[in-house]
């Protein structure tokens, strides 16, 4: 997860079966380095204890409103940056939405002008229920964000909607609330991500490693930090497509050729994450190869198409193109070469072999290469938080020209 440092947030805990949950969250937005206050209503305390939060947070938790300083709730509310009320029930979004506060956790949302995130779990029927909806409703239309809740299996043993988000999903939104959703305002970013395959038979085919992860990560990110489009063209992966991007979806390098040049004009980056083949076979048989008396055969291969050099060719003026180079020796030699030849703004470059990083690692470390030659190592990081440094610095690029 991104740094938080000194970023306040308060978190409030309701009485929920999912309150136990919201340790693990809380632990995460501490390792981040923010600053975590936690308030728990009576009803929380009887699902986890305060001090499991106390333990993860050294602080003192909240759990009345007159426990020590009467005029907490209102500090709080004031210093805070975010509020999260998770697991959010039926009762609390009721008195937040009646405007009723007779608790340390109503109190202080009821002061805060903080951004306020509710993370609603509870029974179907209860999340279903016409009240509720319109009390949802109503905060929402206030400025209150919401999160969840999910279809999946309830405490009751039923399945339905109302059960507490991942909480992969959970910290996922709390960065979005604290990045600058206007970093890449005014520019169009085109992304590639993900292998190619190109077939040998109908059965088989030459593809890589690439899980596309990278990619995507840049994609979404590109969405959070403000783009005002961002199309994602996509080699086969086991990905789901972040929301509210483009999506085209291609198979062999041929295809990737055709869908970012009938697309490039369009935008003011293109950012070739994807793995293309190198070489495709120059034969495609139309049956599958039957295993032959001889123990080998002979694949006759021919070069695909070079996107990134095609792309620098047609660059038009204010336009930024930026390569990744994949390598297992002389990474950042290699990298340097690629970005002079190919007259690239920026590459990004990493090694196949080192341990966390790679293209089915959840997490990267790559060194950016610079025009000028310059070299910008970063340190490995998870791959969302590697592609908002990289489009830190492709904003700058953009802007510059």
């Amino acid at each position: 997860m991104r740094s938080l440092k000194d970023k306040k947030i308060v978190a409030g805990i309701c009485g929920g079966i999912a309150a136990y949950k919201t340790a693990g969250i809380v632990s995460k937005l501490v390792q981040a380095e923010a600053e975590v206050q936690v308030i728990m209503t009576h009803a929380a305390s009887q699902f986890i204890t305060p001090l499991t939060f106390e333990a993860l947070t050294h602080r003192k938790v909240f759990t009345n409103l007159f426990q020590d300083d009467p005029l907490a709730h209102v500090e709080l509310a004031h210093q805070t940056h975010l509020l999260i009320v998770m697991p959010a029930t039926y009762h609390v979004i009721g008195k937040l939405a009646s405007g009723l506060a007779d608790d340390m956790l109503t109190t202080t949302l009821a002061a805060t002008r903080a951004a306020v995130l509710v993370i609603p779990a509870m029974e179907s029927q209860m999340y279903t229920n016409p009240i509720f909806q319109e009390n949802c409703r109503k905060l929402r239309a206030l400025g209150y964000r919401f999160l969840g809740p999910e279809s999946g299996y309830l405490a009751s043993g039923r399945a339905g909607i109302g059960r507490f988000p991942d909480e992969e999903k959970i910290l996922k939104e709390i960065e979005t609330i604290f990045v600058d959703h206007s970093l890449l305002s005014g520019l169009r970013i085109l992304v590639t991500a993900g292998p190619t395959r190109e077939m040998l038979d109908p059965m088989r085919c030459l593809t890589n490693k690439s899980s596309g992860k990278m990619g995507y990560a840049l994609a979404e990110q590109a969405r959070t930090l403000g783009a005002d489009n961002v199309l994602l063209i996509s080699g086969p992966t086991q990905l789901q497509p972040p929301e509210e991007v483009d999506f085209l979806k291609v198979e062999s390098a041929e295809e990737m050729r055709e869908a970012v040049l009938a697309q490039e004009k369009n935008f003011d980056v293109i950012v070739m994450a994807a793995a293309v083949a190198d070489w495709r076979p120059k034969r495609i048989s139309t049956h599958k190869i039957k295993k032959l008396s001889t123990s080998s055969l002979t694949i006759e291969l021919e070069r695909t198409p070079d996107i990134l050099h095609i792309l620098s060719q047609k660059k038009r003026k204010g336009q930024c193109v930026i390569g990744f180079a994949a390598e297992s020796e002389n990474v950042i030699e290699n990298a340097r070469e690629k970005l002079r030849k190919k007259q690239l703004d920026l590459m990004v470059a990493n090694s196949l072999i080192q341990e966390n990083a790679g293209p089915e690692s959840e997490t990267n470390e790559v060194t950016l290469i610079h025009k000028n030659g310059r070299s910008e190592p970063l340190p490995v990081m998870d791959k969302r938080e590697v592609a908002y440094e990289i489009l830190r610095r492709i904003a700058r690029l953009a802007k510059s020209k």
